[in-house]
């Protein structure tokens, strides 16, 4: 289980343990917290007072600082897993839906052309699909794409990127993205 982790103006930050967050907690640097509680960690018992220490960790936390990054400058990372959830393991192709066993990352300008390995130039393509077109663009193969890629969004990435999203935690993300986004539905 991963708790979402926020920065103090609501920016996603990463997913991190319940162990890095309760060291959050301990440190008495959550700003904030929403979301439902997904854990009570108890620690020591006070030696004057007798009570035990108790540590309660909710699923979204937000962060005291300001980030050092800039969220919307960086770029999401492409992996398969991602572009198969991006394209809802859908062949742009044939659109077919597939297990991601038996999807695979598609360049639409193939490398044998000079295409590069970037979210505007690949797409989810069922294993035929993607032999049949080959080292083509989808004009030379006269397989004509049924949807255009795209970069996704800050949000779309926490989401892309997490497979075991709780509840609160995906109603939260998914009331921040694009609505054009093609995670919506």
């Amino acid at each position: 289980m991963k708790v979402l982790k926020l920065s103090a103006q609501g920016l996603p930050q990463s997913w991190i343990s319940l162990e890095q967050a309760v060291t959050h907690y301990a440190a008495d640097e959550v700003r904030w917290e929403v979301g439902a509680q997904v854990a009570l960690f108890r620690g020591g018992h006070n030696a004057v007072t007798g009570q035990q220490s108790q540590i309660a960790v909710n699923s979204i936390i937000g962060t005291k600082g300001v980030p050092k990054i800039n969220p919307f400058a960086q770029r999401p990372g492409l992996t398969n897993s991602k572009l198969f959830a991006r394209d809802r393991n859908i062949c742009a192709y044939c659109g077919g839906h597939f297990h991601d066993e038996d999807l695979t990352r598609e360049h639409i300008r193939p490398f044998a052309q000079n295409g590069v390995d970037t979210w505007m130039n690949v797409v989810t393509a069922c294993r035929p699909c993607n032999h049949r077109k080959s080292n083509r663009t989808p004009e030379q193969a006269g397989m004509a794409l049924l949807y255009t890629p795209y970069v996704p969004s800050l949000w779309e990435d926490f989401i892309l990127r997490n497979r075991r999203i709780l509840a609160d935690q995906m109603e939260f993300l998914m009331a921040h993205l694009p609505h054009n986004s093609r995670l919506h539905g």
